[in-house]
């Protein structure tokens, strides 16, 4: 676990309801910038402490790598010199009850300040240039006592809010943002465009090559191909075209079942057993009709399909824990 510090005075309204930081590749001449380089460094299960108007008002722990996202529309004219395709990484954010200022705590915090890349000044005011920068645990720690109780359950792992599941908006922008490059893209013929189009949605030629290999829904059984999606294991938009075409990269699953895989509340191991994240929402998938006690082994899996669904266990399927009710 890493700790991180993210200055979000325009983008807090934003980011933190939304689940997710964001910020550009460069600077606008085209330089590098260390708080946008430190976004390629995050890792799924680190912690942010979020800063906005002077006082640190939410945690955050992260739920992905850094990927390639279009600027937030919400952003407006925020950021107006920004490139339109920057870094993303979906955050699970707590609000804080009990905020802090940072200021009225500086004796304590300015000792253990880094010496470079310090998120605030030893007045205790904010770093203008700073957007996300690292933390030692140390000061992490002393962030974590002068806050309180929620800030060190949230540390723990102990319980976190349900705003942890990753954010679809970001996914799916991106995702649109794929379609419409695949859509210009004068390489491919337009057969192979559509089919990978299609494939997005588990329909056409992806959902045709994974019906040569599969014939039934792995979680309940239904059989009856109208009512059954063809979902990747590893993601159409992490997938190259042939990985998004390939028939072993696929499941069969009723809707439900595909929202619940697609999203990381659901996975397989190699062995064929059911995993079932502790994000999910226990009550929500068994009024889906899905019973969690039954569903202990679904049958073994081809070599190809082995290889994506281990893509799936590390890239997609959330590990972290939340509170039990």
């Amino acid at each position: 676990m890493r700790y991180w510090w993210v200055n979000q005075n325009q983008t807090y309204r934003h980011e933190v309801p939304g689940g997710y930081l964001w910020s550009p590749k460069r600077k606008s001449n085209g330089h590098t910038n260390p708080f946008y380089e430190f976004m390629r460094e995050v890792a799924p299960g680190d912690v942010v402490f979020s800063f906005s108007d002077v006082a640190i008002k939410a945690i955050g722990i992260v739920r992905s790598h850094a990927y390639e996202a279009p600027k937030p529309m919400e952003f407006g004219s925020v950021g107006a010199y920004w490139d339109r395709i920057g870094w993303r990484v979906d955050v699970g954010f707590h609000r804080l009850v009990h905020a802090i200022r940072p200021i009225d705590h500086i004796d304590r915090i300015a000792p253990l300040l880094p010496r470079r890349y310090a998120p605030l000044q030893l007045s205790g005011r904010g770093q203008q240039s700073v957007y996300l920068t690292s933390l030692p645990g140390v000061l992490a720690l002393e962030l974590a006592d002068l806050i309180g109780h929620e800030a060190r359950v949230i540390l723990r792992g102990d319980r976190i809010e349900d705003s942890l599941a990753p954010s679809a908006v970001g996914l799916v922008e991106w995702e649109e943002h794929q379609i419409a490059a695949l859509r210009s893209d004068e390489s491919l013929t337009p057969t192979v465009r559509d089919a990978v189009v299609l494939a997005r949605r588990g329909q056409g030629l992806f959902k045709q090559r994974v019906m040569a290999i599969e014939h039934r829904c792995r979680l309940t059984g239904v059989d009856r191909i109208e009512h059954l999606r063809a979902s990747h294991c590893k993601p159409w938009r992490d997938a190259d075209n042939v990985e998004r075409l390939d028939g072993e990269n696929g499941l069969l699953l009723t809707p439900d079942a595909d929202h619940l895989f697609d999203r990381g509340f659901l996975g397989f191991e190699d062995s064929g057993r059911v995993l079932v994240s502790p994000v999910a929402h226990l009550r929500s998938i068994r009024a889906m009709g899905l019973d969690l006690e039954t569903m202990t082994h679904v049958g073994s899996f081809s070599a190809g399909q082995r290889a994506y669904l281990q893509f799936h266990r590390q890239n997609v399927f959330l590990q972290a824990r939340l509170r039990d009710d």
